[in-house]
């Protein structure tokens, strides 16, 4: 990032040994912060935010040495991850709702529909992809734009980090506001990327993205007694319902959500 000319912490100093590391402190105006303190600077806010993403995906290296001068090459976000992931909503949601007699086969049924779509991503893994790029990690530092957490960077499709900024379940938008975002960068990219083609691939993968989420929140509370983000996923369940309503791709996948998951189980924390 820094090489690059991104804002990113820098690191001071680390001892792995004791546990800590020392890195560039941005402050506290993360870009969530500033939205909810001023709405109307919003769509503003959003634009910077794209094109610090555009920024980010002109990155081409996928080596670099790292602080202890050791070659370190970005791992590609490949089929095998994208799935692991998603498959999240089944290892640990699922089980909460339905019985273990219909459990096995439903879980199946997901799976086979995940792997499914993502079969039908058309964009190449070649982008720089940040794979947690959401208002909450993007920061004003010093009149400009920061990112940080950047720890689990990956090689992959760049309709992800776009998906992650705009069907963000941290930051509630409305639909305008999210069609007007993805066409800014729609429009910012247009000579390198198809509209038609990334659309597809952002509804997919923002779908993936907050099934993982729903599983991530269920794993943090039943596993790690971390209850506190069980509250963002009656949203997360809003956004995929946004992105699989009128799109043919989800229907086999709709149908089985609706059917065993009615709004009563969306809505519960």
């Amino acid at each position: 990032m820094i090489k690059n000319k991104i804002l990113a912490p820098k690191l001071y100093k680390e001892n792995y040994k004791q546990n800590s590391i020392e890195i560039e402190d941005f402050g506290d105006d993360t870009i969530f912060k500033l939205l909810k303190k001023n709405r109307s600077n919003k769509v503003n806010l959003y634009k910077k935010s794209i094109d610090l993403l555009s920024k980010i995906q002109k990155i081409k290296q996928n080596k670099i040495k790292n602080f202890k001068g050791k070659n370190y090459k970005i791992p590609v976000y490949d089929d095998n991850k994208l799935f692991k992931e998603a498959k999240l909503f089944s290892d640990w949601y699922i089980k909460k709702y339905v019985s273990k007699k219909k459990l096995q086969t439903l879980n199946i049924k997901i799976n086979k529909q995940i792997k499914f779509l993502i079969s039908n991503l058309n964009l190449k893994n070649d982008t720089f992809v940040h794979r947690d790029f959401h208002v909450s990690n993007l920061m004003k530092y010093k009149k400009k734009l920061a990112t940080i957490d950047t720890q689990d960077a990956l090689i992959g499709n760049s309709a992800y980090d776009l998906a992650s900024l705009i069907d963000d379940v941290r930051f509630k938008s409305n639909k305008k506001l999210k069609d007007r975002i993805f066409n800014y960068y729609a429009k910012l990219n247009n000579k390198k990327i198809n509209k038609v083609t990334l659309l597809n691939d952002f509804e997919i993968l923002s779908v993936l993205r907050n099934m993982k989420i729903i599983g991530i929140f269920t794993r943090l509370a039943v596993r790690d007694n971390k209850t506190k983000y069980l509250k963002l996923i009656p949203y997360s369940w809003k956004l995929i319902e946004l992105r699989i309503k009128n799109n043919e791709i989800f229907h086999k996948l709709k149908s089985l959500l609706d059917l065993n998951f009615p709004r009563k189980i969306r809505n519960l924390k």
